[in-house]
């Protein structure tokens, strides 16, 4: 259950809906105070101030009028413009993309700021009346006009006005590869600094065998959202057995898979308290699937390479950031799991990775496409080598030069002429002048 309510959080401070209904919600309250300042101080104080003067029943209602009828357009007019937006970027790079559009926080601003004023100024606008039977603070006229609010208004349409014109500058911008490519890559490095906060220690990564007890399997059928590792620990330090997962976030399951292998004696309800670790819905998410980020930069590196698109430049600005990612992984002590915690901790061992999982699932994915392009596996090549100058193990560098084989090995039979010769000689540079610091070393020294 906390696993579910976690990423139901999670969805909900992600969707496209959170921040305009927040906004909204705020206008709403801002509507009450304001009238209630205005009942307090009353209608006329404007009279007093040399700048101001208070407006008249009728112009208040002209003016509020104004405002909702030209924000709401606005707003629809927004919302058209974000779909329009959407849709192309996912046609053009990719349909897991789409939530990331939909997440983007300055779009969902400058909607929820349109709604926000249309539903204040309508607030607002039915207080604008004739005095009650009572004459409560009823001005001289006979008429109430909360001055305040109106203030409040013209400053949401003010607001309204700068907003525009940020959007329409954001769109564009956000819209654009470079800048797709740089926030799907700047979140993978923020999510990598995260679960993997410490600095390698020098003790290799092993292989851990999970197939050791009794299996648990999946009752249910997607995508594992979220692993609540606490609840996982307080069970299996409860009923006194190891748990051993067989799947990480991102993976997919179905009735009859195992999540999980116990190690021990469990009781009756045990197996169903630690299936409720697990949030499975319909789709993968960014919360805990570090792979989540670094497939859709290879999902757009592919389409760029397509014979159909053949953009080599956005799949080399794909490798760039693949780089940039592998080379936060390369000097990381990556025995964690998906929170953060040491391997084993409270008797619950994740499906860690190793380096080599990441690079095979980034630049192993890419290499066939790659090998065909001339301008692309030039960048191939140096985007490795600027990897393996961060490699604190023998291992990892190893994994890196095994990617640069691979691709020769590929491209030998795609390439020829020029292009073939330039690769080779790139490869063998990169291959047999190790230019890494000693392995242990300082990662910023860089041997001549």
């Amino acid at each position: 259950m906390r696993a579910w309510l976690r990423q139901k959080a999670i969805e909900l401070r992600g969707s496209y809906w959170f921040l305009p209904a927040l906004l909204t919600t705020g206008a709403l309250v801002l509507s009450i105070v304001t009238w209630y300042l205005d009942t307090r101080i009353g209608s006329t104080w404007p009279d007093s101030v040399s700048f101001l003067q208070a407006t008249k029943p009728e112009g208040a209602r002209s003016l509020l009028s104004t405002i909702a009828g030209s924000t709401i357009g606005v707003g629809g007019t927004v919302f058209s413009i974000t779909i329009a937006a959407v849709v192309y970027a996912s046609g053009s790079y990719g349909p897991r993309l789409l939530t990331n559009f939909m997440n983007d926080r300055g779009n969902q601003f400058a909607l929820g700021i349109f709604i926000a004023t249309f539903v204040y100024a309508l607030m607002i606008l039915r207080v604008v009346r004739l005095a009650d039977s009572n004459g409560y603070f009823a001005a001289p006229s006979g008429s109430f006009v909360p001055q305040i609010s109106m203030l409040v208004a013209l400053g949401l349409a003010l607001l309204s006005v700068g907003v525009l014109v940020f959007f329409l500058h954001h769109v564009p911008q956000s819209i654009q590869i470079n800048n797709v490519v740089a926030d799907i890559g700047q979140s993978a490095i923020s999510a990598i600094e995260k679960r993997y906060p410490d600095e390698y220690d020098g003790a290799e990564w092993q292989d851990h065998d999970v197939r050791i007890g009794e299996a648990v399997q999946s009752h249910r059928t997607g995508y594992i959202e979220v692993i609540d590792y606490v609840t996982l620990g307080q069970v299996a330090e409860r009923q006194g057995v190891t748990v051993r997962l067989s799947v990480r976030a991102g993976d997919f399951v179905h009735p009859g898979m195992a999540l999980m292998f116990v190690d021990g004696t469990m009781g009756e309800d045990t197996p169903g308290h630690l299936r409720s670790a697990f949030a499975i819905g319909l789709s993968r998410t960014q919360s805990q699937d570090i792979e989540f980020a670094i497939d859709e930069l290879v999902e757009i590196a592919l389409r760029a390479l397509s014979p159909g698109i053949n953009d080599p430049f956005t799949a080399i600005t794909c490798m760039h950031w693949l780089s940039a990612v592998l080379t936060a992984l390369a000097d990381r002590d990556l025995d964690r799991d998906a929170d953060g915690q040491q391997y084993g901790k409270n008797n619950v061992f994740c499906l860690a990775d190793d380096f080599e999982h990441f690079v095979e699932r980034s630049f192993g994915a890419l290499r066939m496409s790659a090998a065909a392009n001339d301008l692309a596996s030039k960048l191939y090549v140096d985007a490795l080598g600027s990897v393996m100058l961060r490699a604190k193990t023998e291992q990892r560098d190893t994994a890196c030069r095994t990617q640069v084989r691979k691709l020769m090995e590929q491209a030998r039979h795609v390439l020829n002429g020029p292009a073939l010769y330039e690769l080779e000689k790139r490869s063998t540079a990169l291959l047999e002048n190790d230019r890494r610091p000693p392995f242990g070393a300082s990662s910023g020294a860089v041997l001549p």
